[in-house]
This record gives structure tokens, sequence and C-alpha cells, in this order.
């Protein structure tokens, strides 16, 4: 009986120790955790995201995405919004933190996978490569400049607007025009 009674204590000792040890968290203040509060000493950026070259192209979009779900009514998936920039923070690293904290949908694809040595984004919100013609997909750019490195290897700087764009174009429907025709998209 005195076995049992030990036994017990011990039991309700180590879960007690257990709970009162360990930080519980529901998913929203998990999320919250990895997003800065911005003070006046910050260094920010600020991210958008986008897909309003869609709604141009509405006829050559999957069936299944024909939703304001997928392809919000002004093309807006994240509207500008700023960030605080941690040291080395490159674009990828934004952008991974603003889905995860907003809730939006992003796969991509690990640097180590692809033959470009950096992270390649494969879809935002449920909308991928080829879901609105063959010539679609996200491209981004930074301070208004389509850039010709790869995200997760872009270094962002104090003040600079990153903004993640769909296009159906090749780029070309946002402003690129030194893609050509076969040529891979930046």
């Amino acid at each position: 009986m005195r076995k049992d009674i030990i036994a017990v204590f011990l039991i309700v000792l180590i879960v007690a120790v257990l709970i009162g040890g360990t930080d519980i968290q529901s998913v929203d203040e998990y999320y919250l955790t990895h997003i800065d509060d911005i003070t006046p000493d910050s260094e920010t950026v600020t991210l958008s995201i986008r897909c309003d070259t869609i709604l141009d192209n509405y006829d050559d979009l999957d069936p299944t995405l024909r939703s304001e779900e997928f392809v919000p009514k002004d093309g807006v998936i994240l509207p500008p919004t700023e960030y605080v920039l941690r040291h080395g923070d490159t674009a990828f690293d934004i952008l991974d933190r603003a889905t995860r904290h907003n809730k939006i949908q992003m796969e991509y694809q690990g640097e180590d996978r692809t033959g470009y040595g950096s992270v390649y984004i494969k879809g935002i919100n449920n909308l991928y490569e080829y879901s609105c013609g063959p010539l679609s997909g996200w491209i981004y750019r930074v301070d208004g400049e389509i850039r010709n490195i790869g995200c997760s290897k872009d270094t962002l700087r104090d003040g600079q607007t990153v903004e993640f764009i769909y296009t159906c174009d090749l780029g070309r429907d946002i402003g690129n025009s030194t893609v050509t025709e076969g040529s891979d998209m930046p």
C-alpha cells in the first residue's frame, strides 16, 4: 500500500514538473511568437502578396480555383504590411514569416532540391505554377525591380519593399520586358 502511494506521488510530481516547465501554446500563440513587434529602433521591410494578373486571365485559371478563397476580388492576398527585418533576412524569410503569421498557404521547394541553389516558391494561397496557363507562376520584386536572384539568396535592407506577384505571362504582365519565350522565370 505504501509503495502505491509513493508511486502515485512520484507520478503526480513528474506531471506537475512537466506541465509547470512546459510552455503550452495555442496555434495562434505559436505563430505570433515568430513576428516581432515594431519599435522605433526596428529596421523594417514592407511585404505584399498579389495575384491581380489572374483577374485579366480568369478564363485560363484552373476551374477548381475560381473562388474568392483563392483569388480575392481585388487580387490582393496580403496588402502591403510592415515586418521587422532581422539581421540576414532574405525575401524568403519575410515571406515565410508573413504567410505563417497570416495563415496563408505556401509551399516551396528547398534550396537543396533545386538546380538554382535557392528556394523555389511552388504555390501561395493554393495558386501554383501553371494554375493560370503555361507561363504562370510566382515572381518577386524588391523596390519595384524583378530580381534575377532566388528569393532565399536575396538579403534585404532596411526600408525595402518586397512584392510576391503571380504572373500569367512569365512576368511580362507585371513589367518584365527582359523575359523571352522559352526562358526560365526569374
